[in-house]
This record gives C-alpha cells, structure tokens and sequence, in this order.
C-alpha cells in the first residue's frame, strides 16, 4: 500500500485540486494539509487531531478515509496514545432476585368480623401518636404558663432573641435546610454547539465527565444542552457556534486547534495549547 502521505498528494493532484480548494473546503489550515502529504507528524497538535485532520482530507478526496485511519494507527500511533474503553457500570439487580419461597400471609383476626392484624396494629400506632401530641400540647401549656411569673422577663428577653434570629440575616429557622442539603444552581451554564463545517470537538463537564468523546460533527448538526458549572473543551476549527446560557457566540478563526475553559463567572476564557483536553 502507497504511503498515506503520497496517497493523498497523489489523488489531489490526479483532480486538478490546489491545496487552497481543500481548505476551504475542509476548514483545515493549509499547514496542516501539506503536513500530511509529507507525513511530518510531529508539526500537527497531536494523534487525536492526526486522524481527524487525516480523516477529513481524505473524505474531502473520496478515498478510503477508514483505511487510511487504520494505516496511520498501525504505523505511527504509540500504544499509549489508544483510546481508552469506558467502563460502564452494571445496572443493579438486586431488586430482580426473589426469596427461597413465597411466604402466606397469616391474618388474625380479633373476631368473627374483627380487623386483621395488620389494620390493629396501624390503629394502635395512630392512637399512641395521638396520645403523645396531646402529652407533649399539656407540656407546652404548662410551660407557658410558668413564663408569665416574676420570671417572666427572661422568657420575653429569650422570645426576643428568637425573633431577632428569625429576621434576616440571623440564624436560619430550625424547619429550612441548609449546607448539604441545598444546592446552589446560580453557577451552572448551560451549553450547545451547532457546526456550520465538518469539526472535531471533545467536551468535558464536571469532575472529568467527558460528554462528546472526541467526534467529528458534521456541517448542521446539533449537540444536545448540555449543563455544569465548568466546561473544557477542544474545537479542531473555528466552524462553531456556541448557545451559552441562550446567548450565541461565535469562534474567531485560529491557525490551529481551539480550547476554552467556561464558567458562569469567568465566561469563556481560551486555554494554552498544552491545556486542550483530548478526552483520550
């Protein structure tokens, strides 16, 4: 098999294309183009945008762009710069395993028309909850009784003190949630990506959620919304627009490949070259 370098120079030369016309068409700089007619690896980003780059060229020309793919991975492409298999989790299925044998109900009743056990019980639980709520209502009653005594300005001075902590900025009442059990949503952006030309994208959402693996989207296509507090992410072009929080944005053009960090607070801020994930 020809070499993939002389493979492509070879078909974009028996059409008559220049390299420009395969830009715009692609969107891929012509650096990294003639980088891959003259297989000189080391002058594009990486692997992951290798074949991309690689890929798109080679649809571009209507070759085989799977087979070229595979050439450049079993020749070039070091073992460690494979891509890792997720790991999915197994459902649990506790819930489907059944006991050694069913098990009959045995109902007793108190007579020949009388309750179940079942409903005897429930009555006797809703009449003890009853008998503690009047205890606990006698309780109150006495105590405040004894609060309008000679020392009863200790109880007003502490009534006072409830009120003020129940006021703003005070303590928070004894029934609303706090800390763990409320989770603050003002930080989390919501986030989409539409490709007006063929782009690779790797998207990253909280605590290292890769939520696009890496892929090309093709011109038109949509992502779904996405929501985190913080995205990192790659574009191999700048043929994207971003819906951040129902506001588009476009991408200025770039040389080479794209990488933003977004948050709510921070907006969209671009990333260093040897900062772009690759979700590899």
């Amino acid at each position: 098999m020809p070499e993939i370098g002389a493979t492509l120079r070879e078909a974009r030369m028996h059409a008559h294309i220049d390299v420009s016309e395969i830009e715009a068409k692609t969107k891929i700089r012509a650096k990294y183009l003639r980088a891959l007619e003259n297989e000189e690896w080391g002058l594009l980003p990486g692997p992951t945008f290798v074949k991309s780059f690689l890929r798109t060229y080679a649809q571009a020309l209507d070759l085989d762009a799977k087979g070229l793919v595979e050439e450049y991975r079993l020749h070039h492409e070091g073992p460690s710069e494979s891509p890792l298999e997720p790991i999915v989790a197994t459902p649990h299925r506790a819930s489907r395993q059944r006991s050694p044998g069913p098990t009959r109900p045995r109902p007793r009743r108190v007579g020949p028309n009388g309750p179940r056990e079942g409903s005897s019980r429930g009555y006797a639980i809703a009449v003890g909850v009853i008998g503690a709520a009047i205890v606990l209502l006698v309780v109150l009653l006495v105590a405040g009784s004894g609060g309008s005594s000679p020392s009863g300005g200790a109880a007003s001075s502490g009534a006072g003190a409830h009120a003020r902590s129940a006021r703003p900025g005070g303590s928070r009442a004894p029934g609303r949630r706090s800390g763990a059990g409320a989770r603050p949503t003002t930080d989390v952006v919501a986030l989409s990506l539409k490709a007006s030309a063929l782009v690779y994208v790797c998207l990253i959402g909280d605590g290292g959620r890769v939520l696009i693996p890496g892929t090309e989207l093709q011109p038109g296509e949509s992502t779904a919304t996405f929501h985190a507090r913080r995205f990192v992410m790659t574009l191999g072009n700048s043929a994207v627009t971003m819906d951040i929080d129902g506001r588009l944005r476009e991408v200025p053009p770039s040389s080479q490949a794209i990488g933003y960090a977004l948050t709510k607070a921070r907006g969209r801020q671009p990333l260093a070259p040897g900062e772009l994930p690759t979700c590899q």
